[in-house]
């Protein structure tokens, strides 16, 4: 594991703050197996639901809003301490999720309601 650190001037402080290579994968990897959990089980709820066109994109992104109220809710109001911004953490692997979201939609749909 690399043990580089980064750093950067706060905008609104003047501070430097200093970021961990290492640790900055690790939550990113934590986050992105959260988005793809939340992904299949969204999937599921929406087949199971029989959400289907819009309806069902629609409850995608949702639930992905939810998803990133409820880590900002987690990592509380020093988020910056874990994340290097707010909208890297609603938009990364946010088509991986979407590929997840469909197969999972899509397969409960068909076995729930077509078969």
């Amino acid at each position: 594991m690399s043990g580089r650190v980064r750093t950067r001037v706060d905008r609104g402080t003047g501070e430097v703050v200093a970021y961990s290579d290492a640790a900055v994968r690790n939550n990113l990897a934590v986050i992105e197996y959260c988005r793809t959990s939340m992904a299949a089980l969204s999937g599921g709820t929406a087949g199971l639901l029989g959400l289907t066109g819009l309806y069902g994109f629609l409850f995608f992104l949702v639930a992905g809003l939810v998803l990133w109220l409820l880590l900002l809710v987690k990592a509380g109001n020093r988020w910056q301490r874990f994340f290097v911004s707010r909208q890297s953490l609603l938009t990364s692997g946010i088509f991986s999720g979407l590929f997840t979201y469909i197969l999972c939609w899509t397969f409960l749909y068909g076995m729930v309601h077509v078969y």
